[in-house]
C-alpha cells in the first residue's frame, strides 16, 4: 500500500535533532577532558596502528609506502574536517553514527554504528595478540616462558566440535583486555590519564627510532620507487588506512570534554596532521633502512633496528614504545566502542540497560564490564587477524558517510549554526566521499567485502528485530530517564 510505503520510509530515514537536547535524560558523562586529553586520545590509537602497519604497507606499496601513507593521510584530511564541522555542530557522543542520525536518518545512522562495531570492538583482539607477542619477547630475554597451552590463540575445530586437547589460549592478551576494561571502568579522568602517559612514551620511541637510524639509510632500497605500480600504493593506503582512525575516537568523546565545540574541531584536526608527520618520517626511515621485500610483516620497525645493527638501546625503547602504543589502542578503541553502545542504548535502538551509568564511577559500568569481557575472550581463543581488513572497510564506510552528511546538511539546513566550518564546501565532502569509496573499492580484496556484506546483513537483522521497533524516534517511545544502577555495580 503506497501508504504504508511512505510511512516506513519516513521512520527510516527520521533524523535526531542535532543539538545538545539530546543529551537531557540518564546520568550525564564527566565532563574533564581539555583540549590535550583531546589530542592524547586521538594519538593513542593513531600512534599504536603505526607498529603494526608499516610492515604490511611496505610489503604491499614497496618504498612506496610513502605515498600509501600520504593518500590515506590526505583523504583523512577531508574526512577530519567533515567531522570537525559535525563536531562542533553535535557536542556529543557517538561520533559518525550520531552524525549520520542528525544528517541521513535512522536507518543509515543504524548502519554506521554497526560498522563502527568494526573499527572499534573487533580491532581491539589482535592489538591485545600483539601487545602479547611483545610482552612474551620481553620475558623470554630473562627466561620466563609461559606453558604451552597459554602463548598463543588456536581454537581447534574437529567433526565432533571443539578439540580442547589440541586448542591453545592466548593469556596474555586476555589478562591485557581485562586490566584495560577496568582501567575504563575506573572513569574517564584515569583512562585518560593513562593514555596520556602512554603515548608520551610512543613519542619519545618514535623521535628515538627516526634519530638513531637516519646513519643507517641506504639510497639503494628506495629503487624501484613502485615496484607494484599504483595499484601496489592504493593496496597499502587501504592497508594503512587502520593506522588514522584515531581522530575518529576524540569525537566518541565529546560529551566528556571541557569545551567540546571549541577543543573537539581542534584536536580532530591536530592530532592527524600530528600522526600524519610521524606516519611518513617512520615510512621513509623503515623504507630506507630494510630492503622492502625482506620486511617483517608484522614488526616492521623492529626490523629496521636489527638491520642498523640491533642497538640494545634503541631495542629497548622501540619495545617499550610498541607496547605503550597497542595499550593505548585497546584503551582507546575499547572506550570509543564503549561510548557508541552507551549513545545507540540512549536512543534505544539498543536496550536501555546498556545505556545506563553508574552514579560513582559516572560511567556505564555494566557495558563497559560487558564488552571487556567479550573481547577478552575472543583475544585469548580466536586469531583474528583476518578480520584486520573488516575494520579498515568498516571505517571507510563510517568516513564517507560522514562526509555524505556534512554535505546533505548545507543543503538540508543552510543557517544552522556551525562553529566550526569545512572549508571549500561543497568540495571538500565530495573529495572526502570519493576518495574512501576509491580505498574501499581499490584497494580491498573481494572476500573481504563478501564478510562485509555478511556483517550488514546481520546487522540489519538486529535493526529489524529491535532498534526501529524500539527506537526514541516513533510514535509514544517513552523518555530515556535516569535509572537507578544495580547495587552490585554501585
Amino acid at each position: 500500500m503506497p501508504g504504508t510505503s511512505g510511512s516506513i520510509l519516513r521512520r527510516l530515514f527520521a533524523r535526531q535533532p542535532y543539538d545538545s537536547a539530546r543529551t537531557s535524560g540518564g546520568n550525564a558523562l564527566r565532563r574533564c577532558l581539555g583540549l590535550a586529553g583531546l589530542v592524547s586520545v586521538g594519538l593513542g590509537t593513531m600512534l599504536g596502528g603505526i607498529f603494526t602497519t608499516v610492515g604490511v604497507g611496505t610489503l604491499a606499496a614497496g618504498p612506496a609506502v610513502i605515498f600509501s601513507f600520504l593518500l590515506s593521510g590526505l583523504a583523512c584530511v577531508f574526512v577530519s574536517l567533515c567531522y570537525a564541522e559535525l563536531a562542533s555542530m553535535v557536542p556529543i557522543a557517538g561520533s559518525a553514527y550520531t552524525y549520520a542520525y542528525a544528517t541521513l536518518g535512522e536507518v543509515v545512522a543504524w548502519i554506521i554504528g554497526w560498522d563502527l562495531i568494526l573499527e572499534y570492538g573487533i580491532s581491539v583482539a589482535p592489538v591485545a595478540a600483539s601487545w602479547s607477542g611483545y610482552a612474551q619477547s620481553f620475558l623470554q630475554n630473562y627466561g620466563i616462558a609461559l606453558p604451552d597451552w597459554a602463548k598463543t590463540a588456536h581454537l581447534a575445530i574437529s567433526r565432533g566440535g571443539v578439540d580442547l586437547a589440541h586448542s591453545t589460549v592466548d593469556l596474555v592478551a586476555m589478562l591485557v583486555v581485562l586490566a584495560v576494561t577496568a582501567v575504563i571502568a575506573i572513569g574517564i579522568r584515569e583512562s585518560a590519564s593513562l593514555n596520556g602517559a602512554l603515548v608520551v612514551v610512543q613519542l619519545v620511541a618514535i623521535v628515538i627510532f627516526v634519530v638513531a637510524l637516519l646513519g643507517a639509510l641506504h639510497p639503494g632500497n628506495f629503487r624501484p620507487l613502485f615496484p607494484h605500480g599504483t595499484q601496489g600504493v592504493v593496496t597499502g593506503a587501504a592497508l594503512v588506512f587502520f593506522a588514522y582512525i584515531g581522530f575518529d575516537t576524540v569525537t566518541v568523546a565529546s560529551e566528556e570534554a571541557e569545551h567540546p565545540e571549541r577543543d573537539v574541531p581542534l584536536a580532530v584536526i591536530l592530532s592527524l596532521l600530528i600522526g600524519a608527520v610521524l606516519y611518513v618520517a617512520i615510512a621513509w626511515v623503515t623504507v630506507g633502512v630494510v630492503p622492502w621485500e625482506h620486511i617483517d610483516k608484522d614488526a616492521g620497525m623492529a626490523d629496521a633496528v636489527k638491520h642498523a645493527g640491533n642497538n640494545p638501546i634503541v631495542s629497548a625503547i622501540l619495545t617499550a614504545g610498541a607496547i605503550a602504543g597497542t595499550t593505548t589502542v585497546m584503551l582507546t578503541s575499547l572506550l570509543g566502542q564503549v561510548r557508541i553502545f552507551y549513545v545507540m542504548a540512549r536512543d534505544r535502538m539498543l536496550p536501555p540497560i546498556v545505556a545506563r551509568v553508574n552514579l560513582k564511577t559516572r560511567t556505564p559500568l555494566l557495558t563497559t564490564v560487558t564488552t571487556g569481557g567479550i573481547v577478552a575472550v575472543l583475544a585469548g581463543i580466536v586469531p583474528l587477524d583476518v578480520l584486520l581488513s573488516l575494520v579498515n572497510i568498516g571505517t571507510l564506510s563510517a568516513f564517507a558517510i560522514v562526509c555524505a552528511g556534512v554535505f546533505a546538511l548545507r543543503y538540508a539546513e543552510p543557517n544552522a549554526r556551525r562553529p566550526f566550518r569545512a572549508p571549500f564546501s561543497p568540495v571538500v565532502p565530495v573529495l572526502g566521499f570519493l576518495l574512501c569509496l576509491y580505498l574501499m573499492i581499490g584497494g580491498l580484496s573481494g572476500g573481504t567485502w563478501i564478510r562485509f556484506v555478511v556483517w550488514f546483513l546481520v546487522g540489519m537483522l538486529v535493526y529489524v528485530l529491535y532498534g526501529y521497533r524500539h527506537s526514541l524516534l516513533r510514535p509514544g517511545a517513552p523518555k530515556l530517564e535516569a535509572e537507578p544502577v544495580a547495587p552490585f555495580l554501585e
